[in-house]
C-alpha cells in the first residue's frame, strides 16, 4: 500500500511575503518581470511549489550579485528539456563572473582597511607626541 502525500497548498501574496520576508509589491514586480508566474483567480494571486523554488532562486541570485534579467534567464533555461545541463553550465559561468568581482572587491577593501588602519595609527602617534610635549611644558 502507497501513502500518498497531500499536494502542497498554494500560498497567498500575503503569506508569500511572510515566507519570504517580502513586500507585496516586490512580488507584483517580479511577476511582470516574468520572474514568477502566480495563478490568477480574479484579483487574487495564488503561488505554488514552482512559484516558492523560483522565489528561492531569485533570492539566491540576488544575493550573489545576479542581475533579474540574469536570473530570468536562468529560471527559463529549466524548463528546456536537457536535464539542466544548459541551466547549470550558464548559472555557473555567472557565479564565476560574480566570485572573480566579489574577489577583487574584497582585495580593494583589505586595502582601503589595511591603509585606514595606518592613518589611524599615524593619527594617534601624532595625538601621544603632542600629549606628550605638552605634558613636558608643564
Amino acid at each position: 500500500m502507497t501513502v500518498s502525500t497531500p499536494p502542497e497548498p498554494n500560498l497567498t501574496i500575503r503569506e508569500m511575503c511572510e515566507l519570504f520576508k517580502v513586500t507585496p509589491r516586490t512580488l507584483r514586480f517580479y511577476e511582470a518581470k516574468e520572474l514568477l508566474a502566480p495563478i490568477r483567480q480574479g484579483q487574487r494571486r495564488l503561488f505554488t511549489r514552482r512559484d516558492r523554488a523560483r522565489m528561492t532562486l531569485i533570492q539566491r541570485g540576488k544575493r550573489f550579485g545576479f542581475s533579474l534579467e540574469e536570473i530570468r534567464q536562468l529560471l527559463n533555461l529549466y524548463n528546456i528539456g536537457d536535464g539542466q545541463v544548459q541551466q547549470i553550465r550558464r548559472t555557473l559561468e555567472i557565479a564565476n563572473e560574480r566570485l572573480h568581482e566579489m574577489q577583487q572587491r574584497r582585495a580593494e577593501l583589505d586595502s582601503a582597511i589595511a591603509e585606514l588602519k595606518s592613518q589611524i595609527s599615524e593619527g594617534q602617534t601624532f595625538l601621544d607626541h603632542v600629549k606628550t610635549q605638552h605634558k613636558a611644558a608643564e
